[in-house]
């Protein structure tokens, strides 16, 4: 006879039973998505690894490195708005999830099919539109089978860590590596195999419905309110009426400047202004997913015990000094030190852009939710920030990439002050001191009012 455990949604008025098979499949969940996105970051970060090696190929500027970089996230964007709200309209994400996996592991390996500039933007194009999708829809499905306990150290391994030890470990050093040997085609050409991998056991493993039914993620107390799981789906204007969701936008925007700009201009800083060699260049980037995937995990964890707010402000401010160390940080040894240090913003990634979200709209909102989030920030920090990053690169030098990088930081600590706490463990602690303080009666009559 299987073990009974029990579990309570924050949303409901009784315990839901369930067998150890929930949390089975929630590790086994976490996982196949774990492996998923980390792979789209892998091809995502392998770009700028390879731009030393492609410039001497295609001779690409600053500004058309900022384009390659800013066009993936364009369509990433729109991609991501228009999954998030199709899969929560259709009411199915597992077929939309392995087509987007299928789709950009091609279309990466057809980067290194490409002849020149124009040809390596179109397929980086086509990147972003299978890579958007696959976000919302992994965090739709992992919110829902998560437990409350783990639900932000989740959240942060599938979308922190998973990204930081692919796309900020593993892709510098095998990129790189595969560069230097075979060359930078080869580098693209063999992305495929695991993508397709990948994709067969998220069809194989993955279920619509986790076991023991969907696990809303509403906090008790919070904006989408006790209520929130049940009635017709919320629109798009609905969404947006939560201050939580415009917010998560607005940082969005501004987080995704830090990270993009860091990630695409810090190689050929470090090579062109500092003058690394390459494999000094790979050391510091690879200390750089060490912080990813180290943060990755601690900052939601964090985040479970002391709130979401304080671990955004927090945070999000020491993230600004990392692109500052790569500027007036000059041995190499100490700038891996200080990156790793402070490298904390990735984190704060899994916070805006999933935690805060699902336990502030519905369920049935979700996905669209995220995908707005998402969406909106790629646009803005993802297309619009490398572009102008590289023309003012190459009007000013390229540490003018990495001041843009660290103010976006800055810009989401401010904005980080307006957001309303959701983590279920600090509401309900404040509710336990607002009961010893005002008593059982005062609390009774605020609910009735």
């Amino acid at each position: 006879m299987p073990r009974i455990r029990t579990r309570v949604r924050p949303d409901a008025e009784a315990p839901v039973l369930i067998d150890g098979d929930a949390h089975r499949y929630e590790n086994r969940l976490l996982l196949v998505l774990f492996l998923a996105f980390g792979f789209v970051f892998f091809d995502r970060q392998a770009l700028p690894f390879l731009a030393p090696y492609i410039g001497k190929d295609f001779h690409l500027s600053n500004t058309e490195l900022g384009t390659l970089s800013g066009v993936l996230a364009l369509t990433w964007a729109l991609s991501g708005l228009v999954a998030g709200r199709l899969s929560d309209k259709l009411g199915r994400r597992k077929p939309i999830l392995i087509a987007a996996v299928v789709l950009f592991s091609c279309f990466s390996a057809a980067g290194g099919l490409m002849t020149g500039f124009l040809g390596l933007l179109f397929a980086r194009a086509l990147m972003g539109v299978a890579e958007g999708a696959v976000l919302p829809l992994a965090q739709s499905l992992m919110v829902e089978a998560s437990r409350e306990s783990r639900r932000g150290l989740n959240m942060g391994l599938l979308q922190g860590s998973s990204a930081g030890l692919m796309g900020g470990i593993l892709a510098p050093l095998v990129v790189v590596w595969v560069a230097e040997a075979h060359g930078w085609r080869t580098a693209l050409l063999v992305t495929i195999v695991p993508g397709l991998l990948i994709a067969a056991w998220i069809a194989k493993a993955v279920r619509e419905v986790p076991p023991g039914g969907r696990v809303q993620a509403v906090a008790d107390g919070g904006e989408g309110g006790p209520d929130a799981a049940v009635g017709p789906k919320p629109s798009v204007r609905e969404v947006l009426r939560h201050r939580n969701i415009v917010l998560c936008m607005a940082v969005a925007c501004c987080f995704l400047t830090w990270f993009i700009v860091i990630i695409t201009f810090t190689p050929s800083y470090l090579l062109n202004v500092k003058g690394f060699s390459p494999s000094t260049m790979s050391g510091v980037m690879t200390c750089l997913g060490v912080g990813w995937v180290l943060w990755g995990f601690l900052t939601p964890a964090v985040s479970d015990r002391i709130g979401r707010k304080p671990t955004m402000i927090a945070f999000s401010a020491t993230a600004a000094l990392c692109p500052l160390a790569m500027v007036y940080v000059s041995d190499p040894v100490l700038l891996g030190v200080a990156v790793v240090l402070t490298y904390t913003g990735l984190g704060c990634f899994t916070l805006f852009m999933a935690t805060i979200p699902a336990e502030t709209v519905p369920r049935g909102a979700l996905a669209t939710a995220l995908g707005l989030v998402m969406g909106v920030g790629e646009l803005a920090g993802g297309f619009l920030a490398p572009v102008i990053a590289g023309r003012a690169s190459d009007a000013w030098g390229l540490q003018t990439a990495m001041f843009m990088s660290a103010g976006g930081a800055v810009v989401v600590a401010v904005l980080s002050l307006g957001l309303r706490e959701t983590a279920p463990r600090v509401l309900r602690r404040r509710a336990r001191r607002t009961a010893a303080t005002l008593g059982p009666d005062a609390l009774v009559a605020g609910a009735a009012e």
